[in-house]
């Protein structure tokens, strides 16, 4: 199975460039004023409109005002978005685009059922658990917990790195992966080298 990457807090366009370069699948655009990642919803667009064919930009949201959502993703037809927050499905799908729901796996989860109230979602993203932090935490959760069978294709994330990522693909065996503080020089800033042998782990296992 080809692993799919998507690298996010992009909040530059060389990195965005370098990183579809590299091959990565989607790019994760955070709009969540509290993230030392955050981007505008002008410079965020400004960057998706020089982005090559078959690169996803993904829109990350956490509980977020209707009239935000709408100021990113109303300016191209490329934006997925990702919900983080504690949006309900009905919230989710009201924007009528392809949506990720972002869980965050506790140690005692029952990940599928959990699943089972996100019919619409494309995608669901497993991230680690942290108490009053909505996601970006850099530490990854216990992947047995991982349904082998799941009802939705898996974006596996929350602490993943270099060292970690052959790994993670070969235990989980995700639809994705995603990534963000583990290919970063200082937050927001990414590591080419480090993004390049992301990538090239997760698709090629180097």
């Amino acid at each position: 199975m080809n692993c799919r990457v998507k690298i996010c807090g992009i909040t530059n366009l060389e990195d965005a460039l370098h990183a579809c370069e590299q091959g990565a699948d989607a790019l994760g655009f955070v709009f969540y004023d509290k993230s030392p990642r955050y981007i505008s919803p002008e410079k965020a667009n400004e960057i998706v409109n020089c982005l090559p064919p078959f690169v996803t930009p993904v829109a990350l949201f956490v509980n977020a005002d209707q009239s935000l959502v709408s100021s990113v993703i109303n300016h191209s037809p490329r934006w997925l978005i990702q919900f983080h927050g504690d949006e309900s499905n009905e919230t989710c799908r009201q924007y009528q685009r392809s949506f990720l729901k972002a869980l965050r796996v506790k140690p005692d989860a029952n990940i599928e059922q959990e699943i089972t109230k996100f019919p619409d979602a494309s995608a669901i993203l497993l991230d680690a658990y942290k108490a009053g932090v909505p996601g970006g935490t850099g530490e990854r959760f216990n992947w047995d917990l991982v349904p082998t069978k799941a009802s939705k294709p898996i974006i596996l994330a929350g602490g993943l790195t270099v060292s970690n990522i052959r790994e993670a693909v070969e235990q989980v065996q995700p639809y994705a992966v995603d990534v963000s503080g583990g290919v970063e020089l200082s937050k927001g800033i990414k590591d080419h080298n480090k993004v390049q042998q992301f990538i090239s782990g997760a698709k090629r296992g180097q």
